[in-house]
């Protein structure tokens, strides 16, 4: 089978073939002295942008769409992510479809073809991929997306004619988002803005308002005076992908925090088990609540305190504010991967720690041991930024 006119079945459509001999079939609508459609939808830009991993790697591309859009008003913009991650881009406005593709090793070949067909059903003019992988490479190859961009030089991406971006991972001082807004400006967007953003509805900024409103009591300081505690959120998971305090260390914390005159302590993660459940005075958000309610959740927050994972992220792409715990290797720092969009705080060990007591891999550490992490310097910190 020849790959030839399959690969360049989207640019044959002008008055020249790819072997720069006349196409033999000229597209009707094409303008002779102008070389240019009278349908301009033909070329319209229809982009995707593939992001198939963790939800705050996702949060942190939410502003490619927007610098997009604003760069090509026209043009036609979509995702394709994880249904996990799904409804960080819901409601977005700079985002035109959603599309999922939630493969397991046992059903990869499977899935494979059908979504392919789903692909090419849309027309991508360009293909965003953020995580190079072998999978979404030959997927947008296969749905004859002709212009197709990706980190790094790798086999896959040289066989199927990737435009490689060279980033430099990791250069010191540079952040994740910047790094993914790279992508976008390889192929002609011209921006500093890398801030990513989640949008509400009008309906679920209404819900946020009342459930804050029942969350929240008034606190009477004296006569006739009242005033409004804080609520902070308190998240004490994180999936493995960052250093984390120990369950028994969070709830110290929360049981000292709801202890404080003016702060309202709310644990945001569903469900949540062990020595965090059931502390007096604390607020907890029940299991089953999937990551939209969640997203919502972190809106009525005054401030989150979290690791460094998803969470922070959102509440980052909300413009709430953030306590962050953060290890300070090269591929964990605030640098990296900090939150944007909000007024952030990023609390790390103290240097002596990291030398002397340091396990090497971030994904077990729990700052265990004179760190510098533990609840009086949360606190400390927390009120000294009221």
């Amino acid at each position: 089978m020849k790959w030839g006119p399959i690969i360049h079945l989207r640019v044959t459509r002008g008055r020249y073939h790819p072997s720069g001999m006349p196409n033999p079939n000229p597209d009707p609508n094409l303008n002779p002295t102008t070389n240019q459609t009278a349908n301009p939808s033909l070329f319209q830009k229809k982009i995707l942008i593939v992001r198939q991993d963790r939800i705050g790697d996702c949060v942190l591309v939410t502003g490619l769409p927007r610098e997009i859009k604003a760069r090509w008003p026209g043009c036609k913009v979509g995702v394709l992510v994880r249904s996990l991650t799904r409804p960080i881009f819901e409601h977005n406005p700079h985002v035109d479809v959603i599309l999922t593709d939630d493969y397991t090793e046992q059903d990869r070949r499977e899935t494979f073809w059908p979504l392919v067909r789903q692909l090419w059903r849309h027309r991508f003019t360009h293909a965003l991929m953020l995580l190079p992988g072998t999978r979404v490479n030959y997927l947008t190859f296969c749905a004859g997306i002709p212009f197709r961009v990706g980190h790094g030089i790798t086999l896959f991406h040289t066989l199927t004619l990737v435009r490689p971006v060279m980033s430099r991972k990791f250069r010191k001082g540079r952040h994740e988002a910047a790094y993914a807004m790279d992508l976008a400006r390889a192929i002609g967007v011209r921006t500093e803005n890398e801030d990513p953003e989640i949008h509400l509805t009008a309906g679920e900024t209404a819900g946020v308002a009342r459930r804050r409103q029942e969350w929240l009591d008034t606190v009477a300081d004296g006569p006739g005076e009242t005033s409004r505690p804080r609520l902070i959120g308190i998240h004490t998971t994180s999936g493995g992908s960052a250093p984390n305090l120990a369950p028994e260390i969070w709830a110290d914390l929360v049981g000292r925090l709801a202890r404080i005159a003016g702060i309202k302590v709310v644990v945001t993660d569903p469900g949540v088990s062990g020595p965090v459940a059931g502390i007096p005075g604390v607020l907890y958000v029940p299991a089953g609540q999937g990551l939209r309610q969640g997203i919502l959740n972190f809106a009525t927050l005054d401030l989150l305190v979290s690791a460094s994972t998803g969470p922070m992220h959102i509440a980052g792409a909300l413009g709430v504010p953030t306590l962050s715990l953060f290890c300070p290797i090269s591929n964990c720092e605030p640098a990296l991967w900090g939150p944007r969009g909000n007024v952030a705080q990023n609390l790390l060990p103290v240097p002596e720690y990291c030398r002397d007591h340091c396990p090497e891999d971030p994904h077990v550490c729990t700052y265990s041991g004179p760190s510098g992490m533990d609840p009086e310097a949360i606190i400390e910190r927390l009120l000294k930024h009221e």
